[in-house]
Order: C-alpha cells, then structure tokens, then sequence
C-alpha cells in the first residue's frame, strides 16, 4: 500500500542480452531467468543498467509460483579497479531501493567511484510484486494522519492482494538478494544496511556468510529489539534537544521555557484539537484541517529524523505556543510525498515478525514518557489484529553471530534506532567496531563524514583504526529562532 499512513511511517524500512542464473545450492536448486539492459533512472543523468529477475514466491517450492525481482547497478566510475560491489538494503521495512536511486548516486558518490553499487527493490515494494492499494489521488499528508487509520481501509487493502502474504517476510527478501548476486556473477558482495536496512543486513549474514565480504549497520534495528516501540527512544532524543537548545545562548534566550511551551501545547491540544484552513498542497484550494495532539506529536517526531530539520523544533513548538500552527503545517506539507513507502509491506511484516514480540509490560514500559506516551505504537495495536499472520522460522529472534568485517553506525540524536541498538547488535559480532557519532541522528552515512568512514572501511575491511576525526567536526544543531531565520 503505497500510502503516505503518517501514523505509520513517522513509528518505524531496462542494452544487454538476457542471461541465465547459473545454478547456486546456497539459494536456490532451480534456474531462474535474469533479464539486466542499459536504462536511465529519474534524477540521474548518466547510464545505469536495470534487471529483473524471475524468483519462487515461496522458496520452498521452486517450481511454484514466480514473482519478478527489481533491481539496478549503478556501475562504478573506474571499474579498472575491480573492487567488491555494494549492494544497499533500504529501510522501512517498505522502501524501494531502486526508488532511492537518484539519492544513492549522489550521497554515495565517493564509493561509487570505484565500487558498483546494486539496489534491489524488496519483494513487496517498487517493482517488485508491490503490495499496494489503489490510492485516492486527493490524498495527502493534511489528511493521512491517525485518525484516519481505520479497520475498513486496512481490510478493503488486504482484500486487493494477490499472492501469498505469508512469503513476504525478511528472510525471503534476502533468499532474493543473494539470488540477484549470484545472477550478476558475484562471488562476495559488501552490503550496507539503513535502519530496517539493517536487520535486512542481519539476516544476511545469518542465511548467506559466505557471501559478504564486509557489512556496514547504520542506526540498528537488531532482531532482538522489536520495531514498533519507540516512545522511550524518541523521548530520549527529544530530551537531547531540549538540553542544547538550553545549553545554546541564542536559543535558550529566544525560548526559556520550551519543556513547558510544549506541555502546555499538547494540552490544549489533547483538550480541543484546533480547525484549520489551509492550502492543499497540490491543489492549491483550501482544505479544512483538524490538529489533533496525536498529529502535533506525530509530525514533530519525524522531524527528530534529520539534524536540518531538528532545528525547525523549538521554533515550531514555541509558535504552537502563541497559537501559531503554520510551522508545523509547513512541516507537515514538507514531508507529503517524501516517504515513498510501500505500508502493506510495513505491516506484513512488522505485525509478524515484531507485534507478536511486544508483550503488554514492553508496551506500558514503552509509553511512560513525557514526550508521546503510547503514540508511537498505538497504531500498530490497532491495525495488527486485522492483518492476517504467519509464523517466522525457529530461529528468526536468535542473536545473529558471524565473523563478518562489521561496521555499526549510530547517531546519538537518532529518535527510533538509539546507539543502544548497536550496542546490542555488537554483542555477538566478534569482527566489529561501534561508531557513535554525537552530532548526528538517524542514518550516520547522510552526512560526508559518515560516507568517508563507510568507503575508508570498505577499502581497508578493518572496522578498527578509521579516521573518525571528521565526526568531532559535526556541528551539534544551529536552532531557528525567528520565523525569518537567525537574526
């Protein structure tokens, strides 16, 4: 369902011939067509080359039912140099790699002067068999908010999916990566993963070793830490903000009293949600609009995601505060369209490889916050029950352990993926080192610095000894403090 579910997405992831995969007992004992051409991808002006590549639904039965897995190779500037590909696993889960391509050329632009960089878009997003509904054009960020989640559209989703939804979980997506890999002939990969990414990248090197030659986390999702709790992990990053905007003289001196500018902002909101006019994004003609306390918090936990947008906060609370909802209408309207995420999917697999994890104590330790309380899950508690269930393999939630050159990234900032994540990832992998970088926040590798780590350790393959100097370079946030800028 490719629908921008705020509530969702804010908690929480073709000239050549055609070839034949070559038979490969790791993946799969049949042989499956790959079809690889010359193409152009949107926002990226030189040529890349696009594929699909046919693949059981269900890998326990080969001969059963095919879908088509997309993928693209952004091929290396030099490719003199012969150096191991790298192959991205997106987020969510439920974005489309290939989708991010334009992203991905220009952000790991460094590694891609001497490495290939393959993305493939997971089963159940982009062109890969998506699990999508038919969406209402009219849609947008003003009106997919929480209390739009409703049983009836979850219901009338599912009904629209053909195929079997027990098969689109982690563990086959990586069946078809490492399908992909063979495919395109190659004896190891590295692979770098982005939140849900990295679980994704987990799993990996639990199902495929031996074909990873280095591994890069970025802001962990272990196995063992289910997705859908993030209410401590968000106030914890909000309570950072809190203290430098304190800790900052020009922000402490425009807002002395945030903490109680935004208590006293829910509040209100909690008491009486406010009726706005506003203008449509697209469309231009006004639209009525009704913020609540659950979108006000919602939308200001998707700005924790970004350092430029962290800085927007005070500025957007402390307007709410004298009534002022403009700012955040404008972050709101920022974020329509941004997400490109296939929620079927997301909820395909978190309702069953996590819900069922999170027992009602994890869930009452998770709302005791002064930031949000229990938002950050209550929509999984609504829509989970409805959607139908699988069960994952025996040893899905055991700790992944592989001798795998193994780089963790985490921001200290980060609101869902704390650098706790990677400290329990890190536990039972022997061959890793943990960088925490303390002016950033969700997804290290954003940032140049964090791509000149990640290319220095896919070049030596030693997580230890980097050049972590740049990190101290970081700048913590440079908060707005007037509707017009810093004066």
């Amino acid at each position: 369902m490719k629908i921008k579910w705020q509530s969702l997405l804010a908690l929480s992831l073709l000239s050549f011939s055609s070839l034949l995969l070559a038979e490969d007992n790791n993946t799969q004992n049949n042989k499956e067509v790959l079809s690889l051409e010359n193409c152009h991808l949107k926002g990226i002006k030189s040529q890349v080359q696009c594929g699909t590549l046919q693949v059981p639904e269900n890998y326990s039965l080969p001969e059963g039912e095919k879908i088509s897995v997309n993928f693209a190779v952004l091929p290396a500037i030099d490719s003199s140099q012969n150096k191991t590909p790298l192959m991205f696993l997106a987020g969510g889960p439920g974005q489309a790699s290939v989708e991010l391509a334009a992203h991905i050329f220009s952000t790991f632009g460094e590694i891609k002067k001497s490495h290939d960089i393959i993305l493939v878009d997971q089963r159940g997003t982009g062109k890969s068999h998506p699990l999508s509904c038919d969406e209402n054009e009219v849609r947008n960020a003003y009106e997919i908010i929480p209390e739009d989640f409703s049983p009836q559209e979850i219901k009338d989703c599912i009904a629209q999916f053909k195929g079997d939804l027990s098969q689109y979980n982690s563990e086959n997506a990586i069946r078809d990566f490492d399908a992909v890999r063979v495919a395109l002939g190659h004896e190891k990969i590295n692979i770098y993963g982005g939140s849900y990414g990295t679980r994704a990248a987990l799993v990996y090197m639990r199902l495929f070793p031996d074909a990873l030659n280095s591994v890069v986390l970025d802001s962990v999702g272990p196995i063992e830490v289910p997705i859908g709790t993030f209410g401590q992990s968000s106030a914890r990053s909000f309570n950072l903000l809190l203290e430098n905007c304190q800790q900052d003289e020009s922000c402490n001196s425009a807002y002395p009293s945030l903490k109680d500018d935004f208590t006293a902002v829910i509040a209100r909101l909690e008491q009486a949600p406010v009726n706005l006019k506003i203008a449509h994004p697209r469309l231009g003609t006004k639209t009525d609009f009704v913020l609540s306390r659950s979108k006000f918090i919602s939308h200001l936990r998707m700005q924790l995601y970004s350092m430029q947008t962290r800085t927007l906060v005070p500025l957007v609370i402390h307007q709410a505060f004298l009534g002022n909802y403009q700012p955040m209408i404008g972050l709101i309207a920022m974020s329509e369209g941004g997400m490109g995420m296939y929620v079927g999917l997301t909820l395909n697999i978190v309702c069953n490889e996590d819900f069922p994890k999170i027992t009602t104590e994890m869930f009452a330790g998770d709302a005791n916050n002064t930031f949000g309380g229990n938002d950050s899950h209550s929509a999984w508690l609504q829509a989970c029950p409805l959607w139908p269930k699988y069960a994952v393999s025996d040893d899905f939630y055991q700790s992944v352990t592989a001798n795998i050159p193994t780089l963790i990234l985490s921001g200290n900032l980060d609101p869902v993926t704390p650098p706790s994540n990677g400290d329990e990832s890190a536990k039972t992998l022997p061959n890793n080192h943990h960088i925490v970088s303390k002016n950033s926040a969700h997804i290290v590798a954003s940032t140049p610095c964090g791509i000149e780590i990640v290319n220095e350790f896919l070049t030596t393959l030693n997580p230890n000894d980097l050049d972590e100097s740049c990190l101290a370079e970081l700048k913590s946030e440079t908060f707005m403090t007037h509707l017009n800028g810093n004066l």
